[in-house]
């Protein structure tokens, strides 16, 4: 299905920390930008953040993503969608709490824009790479084909005493399988393709509105304790990790996924690569001395890396050329630095 090139995007949940910086994105390359809120006291931060585009940025209030129809007037007239909107958190109780608004607020927009938006010619959905791994305690190399089953399992034979990653994980894996079955149902009925993104860990300077440390997004939070306050012990440093993308990579992968024709019918992981916690304490060390120096006898050359995700599918699609984790951390840190974070 041919590309998006020109028009107006939905993004939902667009005060989240990804989401701002997919707004920011699109609004870059030329797009007319419709932001969903929860309320209206979300709104104004963005309006301000982005009030140099003028009327090429509105904000609409969804209030709550799991009611049927609650998107229905936010896509009208829209060109393409992407759907950020879903629960980042490890402090769900039920599996529901996670699985109800990802699975819902992914399937509803899809219904809304079936009924009420034949404009609509591409719907990205930002889904996870914590749809895709299995947990293992061997190294292994993920990629577009692999499915993580093991984390619904768990979340089905364990309820409420699931571990908190895995309610996560299962709400993320439930939530694109409903969007690909979804579209695999009605695509003879549509006039739009579908793209998912899956990011693994999100690292970078932040747009959405945080006060202070403490109300941060999940990842970045977590980042900033480890990296600034130097939570974290030399062994976790040292053997603790993952892989990650800088959030600005991220908002562009997504303004990509529209405007780029062969991305359609794809699923695409977007990861930089993997990472130790000492590798983003060693690069902050450099640039602000002053900074926990972590567990100088970490050798990256000997580590062993778990989560590696493979990157052909996004070279071939999107190609992007990455920030590197020390451009990620430098950028991170002066940015907190500006607020007088460090």
């Amino acid at each position: 299905m041919p590309a998006v090139t020109s028009g107006k995007i939905l993004v939902t949940g667009a005060n989240g920390y990804i989401a701002v910086w997919v707004v920011k994105a699109f609004l870059d390359k030329g797009f007319f930008v419709r932001g969903t809120v929860r309320s209206e006291s979300k709104a104004g931060h963005l309006r301000s953040l982005f009030k140099d585009f003028g009327d090429k940025f509105e904000v609409v209030v969804v209030e709550d993503i799991t009611k049927d129809g609650a998107f229905d007037e936010a896509v009208v007239g829209v060109d393409a969608i992407a759907h950020t909107a879903s629960p980042f958190h490890f402090k769900a109780v039920e599996p529901e709490e996670l699985i109800v608004p990802a699975v819902h607020g992914t399937t509803g927009i899809l219904a809304s824009a079936l009924k009420n938006a034949p404009s609509v010619k591409r719907i990205i959905v930002t889904s996870s790479c914590a749809a895709v791994l299995t947990p293992s305690p061997d190294p292994r190399v993920f990629s577009e084909e692999d499915w993580n089953e093991a984390s619904i399992a768990e979340v089905k034979e364990k309820g409420k005493d699931a571990t908190p990653i895995a309610k996560y994980r299962a709400s993320k894996t439930l939530a694109e399988r409903a969007a690909w079955d979804f579209w695999s149902k009605h695509k003879s009925e549509v006039g739009w393709d579908l793209v998912v993104i899956n990011p693994p860990f999100v690292f970078g300077p932040f747009l959405h509105e945080a006060d202070k440390p403490e109300n941060l997004n999940e990842s970045l939070r977590d980042w900033y304790e480890t990296v600034v306050k130097g939570t974290k012990d030399k062994d976790a440093l040292a053997n603790l990790g993952s892989s990650y993308v800088d959030v600005r990579d991220l908002g562009l992968a997504h303004a990509l996924a529209v405007t780029k024709e062969e991305a359609s019918g794809n699923r695409i992981i977007v990861s930089a690569g993997p990472y130790k916690w000492q590798d983003f304490v060693t690069a902050a060390h450099k640039y602000y001395p002053n900074l926990p120096a972590g567990n100088t006898e970490y050798d990256p050359a000997k580590a062993t890396h778990y989560l590696v995700y493979a990157p052909e599918k996004q070279q071939r699609l999107l190609g992007i050329k990455f920030r590197t984790l020390e451009e990620t951390t430098k950028d991170t840190l002066d940015d907190f630095k500006a607020r007088g974070w460090l």
